[in-house]
Formats: structure tokens, C-alpha cells, sequence
């Protein structure tokens, strides 16, 4: 059994909206990405207490 995939428009215009963006665009977000992900793996959250002992 298959089922045909509906696109609603939302999902269509930001296709449409990745089809108009140069590879260079491309190249810039992608990095920005990785980089945001590489920062994000590294990160230490630590936790401080409000309450002074």
C-alpha cells in the first residue's frame, strides 16, 4: 500500500524559498550550523546555587 506525500503550502514556499538561495548562501548556513554544533558539544553547563551556605 502507498500513500501519496501532501505538501502543504508552508512546506512548498520555503522549497521554493531554498530553491532562490546561491550555493554560496548555502555554504555560509551550513557552516554557521556545524559550527553552532561543534560549539554546542563542547559546552560545560554547570549549575550554581542561589542559596548562600
Amino acid at each position: 500500500m502507498t500513500e501519496k506525500a501532501t505538501l502543504t503550502e508552508a512546506e512548498i514556499s520555503q522549497l521554493k524559498e531554498g530553491l532562490k538561495r546561491t550555493y554560496k548562501d548555502r555554504f555560509l548556513f551550513c557552516t554557521m550550523l556545524y559550527k553552532t554544533q561543534l560549539t554546542m558539544q563542547k559546552a560545560k553547563i554547570t549549575h550554581k546555587s542561589s542559596i548562600a551556605k
